[in-house]
């Protein structure tokens, strides 16, 4: 890859980071305490990437929190609280 190529790649990621503001990344208890917090909270859903389940995850869950976003895997379904509405997502990316 050329330098210019390099530099471009670079900045793609950086206006995906700034794009996605904070991205937190908590163990699953974790992020039912936080979801608990909130009155209405909004939570997406979305199956594990082939990678992600062949090392056991089988669930990822985003949910925003004060400003921030809230990521977790697990290897189970998350029992969310009965006032949490669910969006079922095809794929959850997260820039790295």
């Amino acid at each position: 890859m050329s330098t210019s190529g390099a530099a471009g790649a670079a900045a793609v990621i950086i206006q995906a980071v700034k794009a996605s503001g904070v991205i937190v990344q908590v163990e699953p208890e974790a992020f039912l305490e936080i979801v608990a917090r909130q009155d209405s909270p909004l939570v997406v859903c979305a199956p594990g990437t082939f990678f992600h389940r062949l090392r056991g995850i089988h669930c990822q869950y985003v949910t925003g929190y004060k400003g921030l976003a809230f990521y977790t895997r697990s290897a189970e379904h998350l029992s969310l609280p009965e006032t949490t509405e669910v969006v079922l997502a095809n794929t959850i990316w997260i820039p790295m």
